[in-house]
């Protein structure tokens, strides 16, 4: 049997659950009886119309009907690259008025939005990614460190720990492994972090491990001595993540996760003798992790570090 045609108090519904209660596409489709594909077009629709949640909660039916539903509302306006200017604002030195100019200039005999319009759809666009994807982090500017929670068996007794590091611009990540989470752990792990990226980024921001932080500061934790000797050998700063504000390390969290789930899973039925060996199998899985396409923006970390990050990085040999 065919399924029912969307109605507007259904689209309704995805919105709401996507914006107010944050679940997932997948969720949503199978709380409403409807495909994933159906939930990620009107969550887009209302993204391109610059439509937030707060906005759309109290419109009637044939409000949001006339201003999200292509038939009923005005489709001359030519349309933003929204991922497109998601990633050029990485760039240093470009501003969401420099992007509305050259898109004004790109379309001399097409219908523009003016520059607030332009600013309240990319904005309202940019809501519906992930926390971690959604947070403008300049080129070159942030490496996240941190270790995963899990760790991997070996056959000595002991356990590898998984050191994970990720460049804030493109997401670009590296994994090792460690025999524990001492300072010498964190601080090799980071100089691999610096060669395996080829380069030092303005600052490394670790979350507040006991090994690393000699003021754990609610508001200003300091890095303790021998990690700013490390910081300067290679031109960069260590600058902790603050205590209760995830946004400071949610990139790090994500790429934590997805090493969880695309390398750490896929490892879980192999037996390792040495920490070494779980080192290698993971350096073995890192290429296609970062070659992995975004769901909603061009490219892949791999990409996106070659066009961010890999030029904004400062050389070792002005660093050393």
């Amino acid at each position: 049997m065919p399924k029912p045609p969307m109605t507007i108090r259904m689209i309704k519904d995805v919105l709401r659950l996507k914006h107010e209660s944050g679940l997932s596409h997948a969720s949503i489709a199978a709380a409403l009886q409807v495909s994933k594909g159906v939930v990620s077009k009107y969550v887009s629709l209302a993204a391109e119309a610059g439509l937030a949640w707060d906005q759309l909660r109290d419109l009637d039916e044939a409000a949001i009907a006339a201003r999200l539903l292509p038939s009923a509302r005005n489709s001359a306006y030519v349309s933003p690259d929204y991922a497109r200017i998601h990633q050029d604002l990485r760039r240093k030195g470009v501003t969401l008025t420099l992007l509305w100019q050259e898109y004004v200039e790109a379309h001399p005999g097409g219908k523009t939005y003016r520059h607030t319009q332009f600013c309240e759809r990319y904005h309202a666009w940019a809501k519906s990614l992930k926390r971690s994807m959604r947070q403008t982090h300049k080129a070159g500017e942030k490496l996240f460190v941190d270790y995963a929670g899990p760790t991997i068996a070996v056959a000595d007794g002991g356990r590898a720990h998984v050191f994970v590091a990720a460049l804030g611009a493109s997401s670009f990540t590296f994994a090792c492994a460690t025999p524990r989470e001492t300072m010498v752990d964190w601080i090799a792990s980071m100089v691999r972090a610096l060669t395996f990226i080829g380069g030092s980024p303005e600052l490394i921001v670790p979350d507040n491990p006991r090994a690393l932080i000699a003021n754990a500061d609610r508001y200003e934790p300091r890095a303790n001595e021998t990690v700013l000797d490390f910081a300067r050998h290679y031109g960069t700063s260590v600058l902790p993540a603050r205590a209760r504000r995830p946004q400071d390390k949610a990139k790090v969290e994500v790429a934590v996760q997805i090493v969880e789930r695309w390398i750490l899973a896929r490892l879980r039925h192999q037996r390792f003798e040495t920490v070494h060996a779980v080192d290698r199998a993971i350096a073995a899985l890192l290429p296609a992790l970062n070659e992995r396409p975004f769901q909603k923006l061009p490219g892949s970390r791999a990409s996106a570090f070659a066009a961010l990050d890999a030029p904004a990085l400062r050389p070792f040999g002005d660093a050393l």
